[in-house]
């Protein structure tokens, strides 16, 4: 990716280093550039005080050929383009080149105009005016004058007759050649180029591997990360490589989709939490609607049930007390008596279902108090043992000693054992078993929705009979509602049940399969749950 991080900061860097490079590669090529003029010219200035000196001794003994000699011997040995001797008037009095020797040279040329350029000639030549460079057939050079003065021995030298007042006699004039400096320099030059390119290279790879060890990595892990966390992957971490700043940033981002991570588990807990706690309060809603409307038809019942048994209890008492006196009259055998003891059976019959209406319409209050509950199944079922042998039907008791004594009335609860067993053996036609079991709940138990958890014992009456089936499971506690068929049962039996064991603050549950049999499930609290138990009572049942 050339927009990438990686690519900008290698080519900012190698531009920033190119151009850092560039300007000191300038700096030194100067400063060797004015270093080896410096050099040269120091070295024709010196080279001019050489001549002067060696030819000293040839002037003055008058012996210009010998001058001419040195002058040709320098300039060929030191490789200078020329050296020559101007007068005091500009001519070439002397020169290593011959042809040049008796020109004039014009003030203004370049060897001159420094002593020339205010129309008067200077006295003095300072140092630092002495070298002087000029270009001519496209090369460059480096020329020095060097001033040659009448000494007083040279005034009074019998060759010459100059006089004393005469002070300049000559200027000694030396072209050196700046072709070889050039050249060295510009081989420097592009050394120096070379380097600082190949430095630029190095230092720019090197630093890039850097760059992307230490900051593009990071950066794209921490890429890689935020792409992951957008798409909701919020498993895989960041690799934190080093304690720097990525180090750390890696480390809080890390930390962040931990966070997140949780809270969404949270988030989906809490999701699948309403949903189980929504779907319980539509449960006891929809329980709790029942039982209302459950409540209301018993209500009706109930005043049903009163009314009838007050209005047929009294004529039923005359039928059964004039049939009986009637049967007494007439003798055994005879057809009349037949009659009378059928009329007799019919009208106790009847009474007995008057007498369980109105129990059921009076909703008697429980008197509690503790019982032993595994001795209050034994009373029971031993009452019912005897008509179940007789239908070939296995009674068998399995109670559990560790259950604890329980807060109930007794008789209330004979009467809900009795209830069930009895239905148990009607529901089993032919050869078959009932199991009766008790047992203490391991764990506490809530009896209604919203209500705290309490400790329980069970009672579980389990039969082999024909079972019932899955339409009528919700019908089974409603008034009146059998499955026995016309004249075998009332069907008030289990309503009863179901409001003592309600009473009792306990529940009732039933689990059928047809053909196989039912299980019905009686759970009672062992202590009070509105009112703390008295603790003397229950020492008193104990004892």
């Amino acid at each position: 990716m050339t927009a990438s991080l990686k690519f900008k900061v290698g080519l900012y860097l190698m531009i920033t280093l190119t151009a850092t490079l560039m300007l000191f590669a300038l700096l030194v090529v100067r400063n060797e550039r004015q270093e080896l003029l410096r050099a040269a010219a120091s070295h024709v200035n010196q080279l001019s005080d050489v001549i002067i000196r060696s030819t000293r001794f040839a002037m003055l003994n008058n012996s210009p050929e010998y001058v001419h000699s040195i002058i040709q011997d320098v300039a060929r040995q030191e490789k200078i383009t020329k050296v020559r001797i101007f007068s005091k008037e500009g001519v070439i009095i002397d020169s290593s080149v011959s042809d040049e020797i008796g020109q004039r040279v014009d003030a203004k040329a370049e060897g001159c105009v420094g002593c020339h350029q205010n129309g008067k000639p200077l006295r003095q030549i300072p140092s630092s005016d002495r070298a002087r460079i000029f270009e001519t057939g496209g090369k460059r050079h480096l020329a020095s004058m060097e001033v040659i003065r009448n000494e007083p021995s040279c005034s009074q030298a019998s060759c010459h007759a100059h006089s004393p007042t005469q002070t300049v006699l000559g200027v000694l004039d030396i072209v050196y050649p700046l072709e070889d400096i050039d050249n060295s320099l510009r081989s420097n030059a592009l050394t120096i180029l070379v380097l600082s390119a190949a430095f630029v290279l190095l230092a720019s790879f090197m630093l890039s591997v850097f760059v992307h060890r230490l900051v593009y990595r990071p950066l794209r892990d921490l890429e890689s990360g935020a792409r992951r966390l957008a798409s909701g992957n919020l498993d895989e971490p960041i690799p934190v490589r080093g304690a720097d700043e990525f180090g750390r940033l890696a480390g809080s981002f890390n930390t962040m989709t931990a966070a997140l991570r949780q809270s969404r588990h949270e988030l989906r807990e809490s999701a699948r939490t309403l949903e189980q706690k929504v779907a319980e309060r539509t449960r006891a809603l929809r329980a709790a609607e029942a039982e209302a409307a459950r409540g209301e038809k018993l209500a009706s019942v109930g005043l049903l049930a009163a009314g009838i048994a007050h209005e047929l209890n009294n004529p039923l008492t005359g039928v059964l007390t004039f049939s009986s006196l009637m049967r007494k009259k007439v003798p055994d055998g005879s057809e009349d008596a037949e009659d009378l003891d059928l009329v007799i059976s019919e009208t106790k019959r009847c009474a007995a279902i008057i007498r369980r209406l109105l129990d059921f319409a009076r909703e008697k209050t429980p008197e509690k108090k503790y019982a032993d509950l595994n001795r209050l199944v034994e009373d029971t079922v031993r009452i019912v043992e005897r008509p179940a042998n007789l239908r070939d039907i296995e009674i068998n008791l399995e109670l559990d000693p560790g259950v604890p004594q329980v807060w109930v009335d007794a008789d209330l609860v004979k009467q809900v054992v009795m209830n069930i067993v009895v239905n148990a053996q009607h529901a089993i036609e032919q050869k078959g078993s009932i199991t009766v079991r008790t047992r203490r709940l391991p764990e506490p138990r809530s009896p209604k929705p919203g209500l705290p958890a309490v400790e329980m014992a069970e009672i579980a009456i389990i039969d082999t009979g024909c079972g019932i089936a899955e339409k009528d499971l919700q019908r089974i506690f409603d008034p009146f509602f059998t499955t026995k068929g016309v004249g075998k049962g009332t069907g008030l039996g289990l309503s009863v049940s179901h409001g003592i064991v309600e009473a009792h603050g306990g529940t009732i549950e039933v689990e059928s399969t047809p053909g196989e049999g039912s299980t019905f499930r009686v759970y009672l609290p062992v202590d009070p749950i509105q009112a703390p138990a008295d603790p003397a009572q229950k020492t008193a049942v104990n004892a």
